[in-house]
């Protein structure tokens, strides 16, 4: 899967704020792989041609926003995780004879469960999704993965979070949909939060925020900034912040891991992150 020079990159509208190409850069150099990964300012409606494109010369992509649902129709073959979420942000390209298959992967889903594990919870019956578009239905699966089954999840509108409830159905999860300004009021009692709104939304919860469990983990899959406002006020009430950049970093990995075959050196790809 490795032999020779490949390309990869990440994809999306907006692309210039992304933090992909240092994490994987450096992941290929510590794994000593003739490989580039560039980013590439791609909308939905040019993605069609962009994955038409793919040849053997490619070794996968990563997909941002707005990106992770359009392109599920545009692969051959989508990973069982990734179909339960109905998102894939990643994708293996892999040669077949004269032509290449194209698999689309889910990495999101890994990457919050690990966070999660770094703040100290690996395994929780209470927790809380806010938001409810692509990155909160991984949230989600997430969750259900360590244990949490009847999560709450805090929405502007639930009319738009059909994904995320189908979603749900398909992975036997049991979600309760809260209006957004609601959240504060739930979050006393949960052991694992994943925030996916934007920072100023988040802000406003953090202002309105009481008690927490001392230890209970909140991942705000937002990293710009590095600490936000919800998230020094979670640790001004006792519990344990994990900036969105932990994620990035064991999502990123894990995308490493599909695309080449080589576990990721994480140590060093975790050197490219913004620090405080």
């Amino acid at each position: 899967m490795t032999s020779g020079p490949r390309k990869a990159g990440v994809l999306g509208h907006p692309i210039s704020h992304t933090l992909s190409p240092s994490l994987h850069g450096a992941a290929y150099a510590a794994l000593g792989l003739d490989w580039t990964y560039d980013a590439y300012d791609v909308t939905e409606e040019s993605l069609p041609a962009f994955i038409d494109a793919l040849d053997g010369t490619w070794g996968g992509l990563s997909l941002t926003m707005p990106l992770k649902v359009a392109a599920l129709p545009l692969v051959e073959f989508v990973e069982p995780m990734a179909k339960l979420v109905g998102a894939i942000n990643t994708v293996v390209v892999q040669p077949v004879g004269p032509r290449v298959q194209l698999v689309g992967a889910n990495t999101d889903v890994h990457g919050v469960v690990a966070a999660l594990a770094e703040g100290g919870v690996s395994s929780a019956s209470e927790g809380v999704v806010i938001g409810g578009g692509a990155t909160a239905t991984s949230a989600l699966a997430a969750l259900g993965r360590i244990g949490v089954t009847r999560p709450v999840v805090a929405v502007r509108n639930r009319a738009r979070a059909g994904g995320l409830m189908r979603a749900a159905t398909k992975m036997g999860v049991e979600p309760r949909f809260v209006p957004l300004e609601d959240a504060p009021a739930f979050l006393a009692d949960a052991e694992a939060v994943v925030s996916t709104v934007p920072a100023d939304a988040g802000a406003a919860l953090g202002a309105a925020l009481g008690s927490v469990r001392r230890g209970a983990v909140l991942l705000d899959a937002v990293y710009s900034p590095l600490e936000t406002p919800l998230g020094l006020a979670w640790a001004a009430a006792g519990g344990v912040f994990v900036p969105g950049t932990r994620m990035l970093l064991h999502q990123a990995g894990e995308q490493v891991r599909l695309m080449t075959g080589h576990e990721a050196p994480l140590e060093v790809m975790a050197e490219q992150l913004p620090r405080v």
